[in-house]
């Protein structure tokens, strides 16, 4: 695989780089950056570039690393079970697979995005580490082992809200994508909207660059809020001169 740059999304030598590499030596990918820069796209180019499904896990605060594998809906079957249900009979009905069960129970190759990984609890990606590493789990209520019929791209995000544990790190190829310089963002705005104009362009990247240098400023406006700015910009005709005489 060689990842580059796309129609839809613009890439660094380096990014590129720790792509191909992570692909070639089949290890998770984690990719760090602020919100908006790109992780997220970043998965589904990969699954483009290979041509492959993607498959997106969201991590939210109170998400845990078993929810990926599957859960057991141990209530429901109770319940049946006091009703008479015949279903009760087969414990599989009450197994909800998780986004890892699916990813490894494909039989073609897939992506896998775990996506702001950091939103979880501390020992959340410790306990995906061995399921990351064997490509495999045991699912106790069933007695078997789900093993991956095919290894999956890994793809993990975050958006360093606070730090991972060491091995989780020593098991990833990791990439930081720093925040677009002036002239990334020019192509990234390009590759939105060819048929922009320039002098727009220029004046609203001018306020947007000085913004994000306000002193204390608690969250600095992201690449993905310069383009809804900019299509809000373009959908209302609004003059350039409305810019130039902030």
């Amino acid at each position: 695989m060689i990842f580059d740059s796309t129609d839809s999304y613009i890439s660094t030598d380096e990014l590129s780089m720790a792509v191909d590499a992570a692909v070639k030596l089949e290890r998770p990918l984690l990719v760090k950056g602020e919100p908006g820069t790109g992780k997220t796209l970043l998965a589904e180019e990969i699954a483009s570039t290979l041509g492959v499904p993607l498959i997106q896990w969201h991590i939210k605060s109170q998400t845990k690393a078993s929810q990926g594998l599957y859960e057991y809906d141990a209530v429901s079957r109770l319940r049946d079970s006091q009703l008479g249900d015949d279903r009760v009979q087969d414990i599989r009905n009450y197994i909800k697979r998780g986004k890892l069960w699916e990813a490894f129970s494909s039989e073609e190759k897939v992506v896998l995005l775990i996506d702001e990984i950091d939103k979880a609890d501390i020992e959340f990606p410790n306990d995906l580490l061995q399921e990351l590493d064997r490509m495999e789990f045991y699912v106790y209520e069933t007695q078997e082992t789900i093993s991956a019929i095919t290894r999956p791209v890994v793809v993990i995000t975050s958006n360093n809200e606070k730090e991972l544990p060491d091995a989780f790190l020593r098991r990833c190829f990791f990439h930081y994508i720093n925040f677009p310089d002036r002239e990334t963002m020019q192509q990234i705005v390009e590759v939105h909207f060819p048929e922009i104009k320039h002098d727009l362009v220029k004046e609203a990247m001018d306020i947007f660059f000085d913004v994000r240098k306000v002193p204390g400023l608690k969250k600095k406006p992201s690449t993905s809020e310069l383009i809804d700015w900019l299509k809000l910009l373009m959908a209302d005709d609004i003059p350039d001169e409305i810019l130039t005489d902030r």
